[in-house]
């Protein structure tokens, strides 16, 4: 087939573009069959082999059909692994095998500035590229990646919303509840969170025990996130048990979503089998359980409001007791037609859903990536130990202190530039007109992202020694270097679309981090433990640690 078309004339084989494109619609029925029961063996943990095989008719036809759409391509000569020319089951393994960060940066590595992913998928690793597609002001509208991560058919989250406008007007609503100064509210609840995770790392240490930290990093952000929210916690940090299953059904859903988003025409046949079994295997209350308990603690809320304590000298009127409920309740009340029950809702529950995974990833790479650096690790306690013996770091570390310690900051910005929580491009469309990126041209409806675990690595930016954990990158006396690294750093994403939750994690990393290294010292176990060695991680959207086992000890008088 693929002489017969070379040997086409160019109507001939326009003719032929447009038959195969429209036989794509009926062999896209037969794909998502396939990628259904794929994706739930990839869920379920079951042998994929005679489902892949199954697969393979439903492969070639698309491969066909992309090869002579490939043809026609103004893009066909940029770069890419052979089969990502002809078909996205290509992204769609590489994705499913869970390294996709450092396949991304491998195809970089081999290519060159611009490669692509899939028959319309583009990476980019150029600094002027994050403007023009990200900066304020862009029509670079998301790509239907996202529609998996809906609700709903016809609802949407600030995160999943793809129309441009639609976000920029629900977003607004959010936004006041996560500027900088309202961070003071929250401060009693992360406190809270904080001693009691001491108390359990101190029982860790009285017991000699080996933990999964990493579990547990993502149980006091569940904790701390859920106390900002709701104003009491979900029992994560309380049991050390993964309440109602919730953490381990949002990995799934992660799956879920990363994979189909490859093939989005085929999400609608998918969606409804998917909650037809979660149904029958008892899963679909224990996926509910973070929407049933927010819209209980809504009436809850309603029904006895919470007495608040204005702080003295606090910003923007913020007051202790007020939490991210009470917050857009306010909203609700003022203006219901526009902040409606579903954005009140979505909004807290959201919170608990993307905050503490990302939360909890970014304390792992900290504390992770400070134990394999021990020079690193000895000029943070130097600094915590200084700024105690003045008087100006409290038991219960706060925000305003934790911001005036320069090593603290840039050992937290370091960590999550080598170990970004997402690991995936955050893809964009091309709109109307096109766009050159990268001096290249690229037409409208391409699909293009830049990867943070590609773009943190550029060493054009970030030095020679990009790949290497090195706080001290952001310490350096060149304010020119260090404006355009801070331009460049992007785990929280950029423009218009940077993650709502910013803020709140950054002011849940700045409490946490000096406490545990004051008080603890861990020590990592198994084969994270060798020099050479590193730890396991999995990318479904976030990359996440696997088995990240370490022994505590305390390092506090009297213990």
């Amino acid at each position: 087939p693929i002489i017969l078309v070379h040997l086409l004339s160019r109507n001939a084989r326009d003719q032929l573009s447009r038959e195969l494109s429209a036989l794509s619609i009926n062999i896209e029925l037969f794909i998502c069959l396939s990628i259904f029961l794929i994706i739930y063996t990839s869920i379920f943990t079951m042998n994929t082999q005679l489902l892949l095989a199954f697969a393979g008719f439903a492969l070639l036809a698309q491969i066909l059909v992309s090869f002579v759409q490939w043809l026609r391509s103004p893009l066909r000569s940029v770069p890419g692994p052979l089969l990502a020319r002809y078909t996205d089951f290509w992204y769609f393994h590489r994705l499913k095998q869970g390294k996709f960060e450092k396949v991304n940066q491998e195809l970089h590595e081999q290519y060159g500035p611009i490669v692509r992913y899939g028959p319309n998928r583009y990476s980019i690793n150029d600094a002027e590229a994050l403007k023009t597609v990200y900066g304020h002001g862009t029509q670079f509208q998301k790509s239907e990646w996202y529609i998996p991560f809906q609700p709903n058919e016809d609802q949407w989250n600030v995160f999943s919303d793809r129309s441009i406008q639609r976000h920029a007007h629900s977003r607004r609503f959010y936004t006041n509840a996560y500027s900088m100064t309202s961070l003071v509210n929250y401060e009693p609840y992360v406190d809270d969170c904080g001693a009691l995770f001491s108390q359990r790392l101190s029982e860790f240490a009285k017991a000699g025990s080996t933990v999964d930290i990493g579990h547990w990093f993502q149980c006091f952000a569940f904790n701390a996130v859920a106390m900002m929210t709701y104003g009491k916690r979900l029992g994560f940090l309380d049991r050390g048990e993964d309440i109602a299953q919730v953490i381990d059904n949002i990995n799934k859903s992660l799956v879920y979503s990363s994979l189909t988003g490859i093939f989005p025409s085929v999400h609608m046949y998918i969606a409804p089998l998917v909650t037809g079994i979660t149904k029958r295997l008892g899963m679909g209350a224990k996926m509910m359980y973070v929407i049933d308990f927010t819209a209980q603690t809504i009436e809850e809320e309603r029904a006895s409001p919470k007495t608040v304590i204005k702080v003295k000298g606090a910003e923007d009127g913020a007051a202790v007791g007020e939490t991210f409920l009470t917050k857009f309740l306010a909203k609700h009340s003022s203006n219901p037609t526009e902040f409606t029950n579903w954005h009140l809702l979505i909004g807290c529950a959201s919170n608990v859903f993307a905050g503490s995974d990302t939360t909890g990833i970014s304390i792992s790479a900290i504390v992770y990536h400070l134990l394999k650096s021990p020079d690193a690790l000895a000029k943070l306690r130097e600094e915590i130990a200084d700024f105690t013996s003045r008087g100006e770091l409290s038991q219960a570390p706060t925000f305003k202190e934790s911001q005036k310690m320069p090593y603290l900051q840039a050992v937290i910005k370091e960590a999550l530039r080598v170990h970004p929580a997402v690991g995936l491009p955050l893809e964009r469309i091309v709109p109307e007109g096109g766009a050159t990126i990268g001096e290249r041209f690229f037409p409208a409806g391409s699909v293009v992202g830049i990867n943070s675990w590609v773009h943190h690595r550029n060493t054009a930016i970030f030095g020679d020694d990009a790949e290497k954990f090195n706080p001290d990158r952001w310490l350096i006396e060149n304010e020119e270097r260090i404006s355009v690294m801070n331009r460049n750093w992007m785990p929280f994403g950029l423009g218009s679309r940077t993650c709502l939750g910013k803020n709140v994690s950054i002011l849940e990393m700045s409490k946490l981090i000096p406490r545990l290294i004051r008080d603890f010292d861990f020590k990592l176990e198994g084969a994270a433990a060798t020099p050479r060695g590193a730890w396991k991680t999995r990318n479904a959207w976030f990359v996440k640690p696997k088995n990240f086992h370490v022994k505590v000890k305390s390092r506090m008088a009297g213990n």
